[in-house]
């Protein structure tokens, strides 16, 4: 039953996003294929799929040469820094934008699995990721913030614990999460 729950587990943390980019991809050819019919290119339901298939296709290539091109990058890179500028919106945006890099951008931060002590008289200690080692900012040198993720969820917590606390784990970051996010069944892979 464990080893089930763990590739279940595996299996959903794989099909999650796929599911989500077919249902885009759903959504996108729908359109397409709404807009040819709509302006009445054809009335032959196969053409008007081909049609869609085409335009969607079509459209992620450009996309796709829009993002890579100079300008593109310039202007996403303004429009970015005005929206961590707008009063509600950078506390919406910034943070979703962090924890994203977090995990899949270049910034991967969840490198620094650790244990903590959170119990010492019952030496009880939980995992996490070493987000930041220095705090002097906030006026803690001697502590480090760990992020702990929350088992079946993809929500966390942070907190601010002093340095002994910390045990360094030989693990691979991506294993630690599966295994913290599957509440320990996933195995650990040697």
């Amino acid at each position: 039953m464990k080893k089930f729950l763990g590739y279940f587990l595996q299996g959903l943390i794989l099909f999650i996003p796929l599911i989500i980019t077919f249902v885009i991809l759903l959504k996108l050819f729908n359109f397409f294929a709404g807009l040819f019919s709509f302006f009445g290119f054809s009335n032959n339901f196969f053409l008007n799929t081909l049609l869609g298939f085409s335009g969607t296709l079509l459209f992620i290539v450009f996309l796709g040469i829009l993002a890579s091109s100079f300008i593109f990058i310039r202007v996403f890179n303004y429009l970015e820094d005005k929206l961590e500028h707008v009063p509600f919106v950078r506390h919406i945006y910034s943070p979703i934008k962090d924890f994203t890099n977090a995990f899949v951008g270049n910034k991967k931060r969840f490198d620094k699995p650790v244990l903590v002590l959170t119990n010492p008289l019952s030496n009880i200690q939980e995992m996490g990721f070493i987000t930041q080692e220095d705090l002097s900012d906030i006026g803690e040198n001697e502590k480090v913030a760990v992020y702990m993720p929350l088992s079946y969820s993809l929500s966390g917590k942070l907190i601010i614990v002093p340095k002994e606390h910390i045990k360094p784990i030989k693990m691979n970051p991506t294993d630690a999460m599966k295994f913290i996010v599957s509440g320990g069944l996933t195995d650990i892979d040697k």
